[in-house]
């Protein structure tokens, strides 16, 4: 199957490549030249433009978007869609927020155009692993894609599927990776008292090799988290500072539209918040508060 990949950071690059690897023709364009050049020698051929890389397409064109959600998105949809005939789709496999997904798919049905939203998990590992995928929109039109889904999947038959109409798979992984918010919070802060317990010396990476197996808190996470250990035991030249890319605000957004409690997501994003304040007025008013009421001792900076 043939398609076009629009945008070549990392993620879309390897996507791409692997798309190439299980025998699909993959055409790329991104604005950043070196990226081209890049995914050249990784057998995607390069378009200057979105103009070039929709001629350069077989009808029915297929488009597979990896670009940041939110105006950037809106741009190439806004772009593309003059550029696009009847029968063409466009796949969003970025971290769109739902309700925009929702809107473009209207937008590109009321021009015969299919619009299929694609939650992706899988980050840098996904060229090798295969990435998992959680599809919203058509049936007809998810399933003619099923080549390039199989493909990309770590099977044919795991690790994706379609979920439900257009929007669900942007909502899905929302959810997915608000959950993934709350789990490394919870290993994060559960490795934090292991280390400040510094008379039993625990030796964290030994501790993460034990759990990874038979443990009920073993997952590719606590994978990762052992690994970093491994490498950095103390995190040294790492800065306390969170980011945080939106889907963690989204979940807990929705959590409230919908009378949901969900205390540990929340708290989650709320700590990555806090680790971006390194000059934290709340924590001065609490020192001073202890001092008022109990007459306890203030820290000077």
């Amino acid at each position: 199957m043939e398609l076009g990949m629009v945008g070549l950071g990392r993620m879309g690059a390897n996507m791409a490549e692997r798309l190439v690897k299980g025998g699909h023709k993959v055409s790329g364009f991104d604005p950043n030249a070196d990226a081209r050049k890049a995914a050249e020698a990784n057998g995607i051929a390069p378009a200057a433009s979105l103009e070039a890389l929709a001629k350069a397409l077989p009808a029915p064109r297929v488009l597979w978007l990896m670009v940041p959600a939110g105006k950037i998105t809106d741009d190439t949809v806004n772009t593309l869609l003059p550029l696009l005939a009847k029968g063409d789709t466009v796949i969003d496999g970025g971290n769109s927020n739902y309700k925009d997904t929702l809107r473009r798919a209207q937008l590109y049905a009321g021009h015969g155009l299919g619009y299929v939203d694609c939650g992706t998990s899988g980050g840098v590992w996904g060229l090798k692993e295969g990435y998992s995928m959680m599809i919203g929109g058509d049936a007809k039109t998810v399933e003619a894609l099923r080549p390039i889904f199989e493909t990309l999947a770590p099977a044919k038959d795991q690790g994706w599927g379609r979920v439900g109409p257009a929007g669900s798979g942007h909502y899905t992984k929302m959810v997915h990776n608000g959950i993934e918010y709350g789990m490394m919070q919870a290993y994060a802060e559960g490795f934090s008292i292991l280390k400040h317990k510094e008379e039993f010396g625990l030796d964290l990476h030994q501790v993460g090799e034990i759990w990874r197996t038979g443990s009920v808190v073993r997952s590719w996470l606590l994978d990762l988290a052992t690994d970093a250990l491994g490498k950095n035991p103390n995190m040294d030249g790492i800065a306390p500072y969170v980011v945080d890319s939106g889907e963690g605000r989204w979940t807990v957004d929705a959590a409230l539209e919908l009378n949901v409690s969900a205390p540990v997501i929340t708290l989650s994003l709320m700590e990555r918040f806090r680790s971006r304040d390194d000059d934290s007025f709340a924590d001065k008013l609490l020192s001073s508060l202890r001092n008022e009421f109990g007459g306890h001792a203030i820290k000077k900076e």
